[in-house]
């Protein structure tokens, strides 16, 4: 997954913060930075970089799902320590591998943020 932020810095405090998700530290360029998503990788990258990517980078318009492997009420609890506001939800839902619920929120791009809590996990 590759995101465009207006503020490389500020979007990795945040994801590696709030999300705990890991900074590779061998970075290919200094105008992106990756993170480690499960088993993804997750790049920001600022501007428009000049390398085979999205035909219209834009920053703030990505809709992502991250499939959360905590209790629903710890990573509230956590959110809320991150004075990260949650916009909706919880909410049952239905998703690939069956009930599930969603909250809501946003990244400091204005990015909508999904995490998903499935009941069999």
């Amino acid at each position: 997954m590759v995101l465009t932020v207006s503020n490389l810095e500020q979007a990795r405090r945040f994801y590696h913060e709030v999300f705990d998700m890991p900074v590779i530290e061998q970075q290919t360029s200094s105008d992106c930075i990756t993170l480690r998503c499960g088993h993804q990788l997750l790049r920001l990258q600022q501007g428009e970089r000049k390398a085979l990517g999205a035909a219209q980078p834009t920053v703030g318009a990505a809709d992502l799902a991250l499939v959360c492997g905590d209790k629903i009420d710890d990573v509230l609890h956590h959110l809320k320590s991150y004075y990260v506001d949650v916009i909706a939800g919880p909410l049952p839902k239905l998703g690939a591998e069956g009930a599930m619920t969603s909250v809501y929120l946003r990244d400091p791009d204005q990015n909508l943020i999904e995490l998903v809590f499935y009941q069999n996990k």
